[in-house]
């Protein structure tokens, strides 16, 4: 775990933290906000950030290779979060650069508890703003609906927004990297793609499936002696659910190991974003995100290739989440 990870650990818990009831107590305060109606009016507001984002790699593209990894993906999440929240867009780039400090494998402690307690500052402040202005923003329905009528402490509301904000960005980003590559990969349905963006939906569930944006998250702790699989697992002793092994389960998905958009799966039977009660609440705007950003480049960037070979690219360290650190690309 970063020094960052480790500094976030010592946050209060938010609902990912806790058991029933409490866990779903918490976390339907912020449901609404993740529900596929609500992403599907995001939708439009997604689709004009991933025009601009390509817009200003175009105008780039005549000077060499562009780095797909810092200048498009990691930048649609970022402004997506940013909306949903309510964050000003002005304070994105204060924002990105804290959370790459307290993410960033090689900060000092020092620096990653620096840079945890600043966003919490941050966001403190932005939720106490909320708390006198009337508005439709999730950190404002927090305020006005659950600090106000004392179902949620300004601590509690500020520790649910910094998840929201930081928790998913890294994933998010390692999949729409993930996403393009494997299509280039698959050059066949890559082709199929490019000419029925009706498959996106598809391409992205098989995505998800495939590749596993965070393996390490699924951390347990047995609060009793349990047995699984003939084996013990004591009080106390922690676990990490290796869901990207249950994507890959040939009794479930047929030839696991191939990328195959085509594939008849039941989403719910795939692991990429957890299972049961606790599977990631964000899950509808996640694919909505990697659809639309993967979606924007097939349809007006279609002959994009890797300014490097398949080998050469950049992967993340095998002791962390699957990912890529550096995606040069020429449009």
């Amino acid at each position: 775990m970063s020094e960052g990870g480790k500094a976030a650990a010592k946050n209060k818990p938010t609902f990912v933290d806790m058991d029933a009831p409490e866990h779903m107590k918490q976390r339907k305060m912020v449901e609404f906000a993740f529900s596929e109606r609500h992403v599907d009016s995001l939708r439009p507001q997604i689709q004009s950030t991933a025009d601009n984002l390509l817009d200003a790699m175009i105008a780039k593209s005549g000077t060499g290779p562009i780095d797909f990894f810092e200048q498009y993906a990691p930048r649609l999440p970022s402004h997506t979060i940013c909306r949903l929240l309510g964050v000003p867009l002005e304070d994105l780039e204060f924002l990105t650069q804290q959370n790459a400090i307290r993410s960033n494998g090689s900060a000092a402690a020092t620096e990653a508890s620096s840079a945890n307690s600043t966003l919490l500052k941050y966001l403190g402040e932005l939720v106490t703003e909320r708390l006198l202005v009337p508005g439709d923003y999730l950190i404002t329905v927090l305020a006005q609906e659950q600090i106000k009528t004392g179902d949620l402490s300004e601590e509690d509301a500020v520790q649910v927004v910094f998840l929201l904000l930081v928790a998913g960005n890294a994933t998010m980003v390692n999949m729409i990297s993930l996403g393009l590559v494997t299509a280039l990969q698959n050059p066949e349905q890559l082709q199929a793609l490019v000419k029925d963006l009706k498959l996106m939906p598809k391409f992205v569930e098989e995505l998800c499936r495939y590749h596993q944006g965070s393996a390490m998250a699924t951390r347990r702790v047995a609060r009793i002696d349990v047995v699984y699989g003939g084996k013990t697992i004591k009080a106390g002793e922690g676990i990490i659910a290796a869901c990207q092994s249950g994507n890959r389960d040939e009794g479930v998905f047929p030839q696991p190991d191939r990328f195959d958009m085509y594939r008849d799966v039941d989403p719910a039977d795939c692991l990429g974003f957890g299972y049961g009660p606790h599977r990631c609440i964000a899950e509808n705007l996640a694919k909505t995100e990697i659809e639309i950003a993967l979606a924007t480049i097939f349809r007006r960037v279609p002959g994009l290739k890797l300014a490097i070979p398949f080998g050469e690219i950049a992967f993340s360290a095998p002791t962390a989440d699957i990912g890529i650190t550096s995606l040069p690309v020429r449009l």
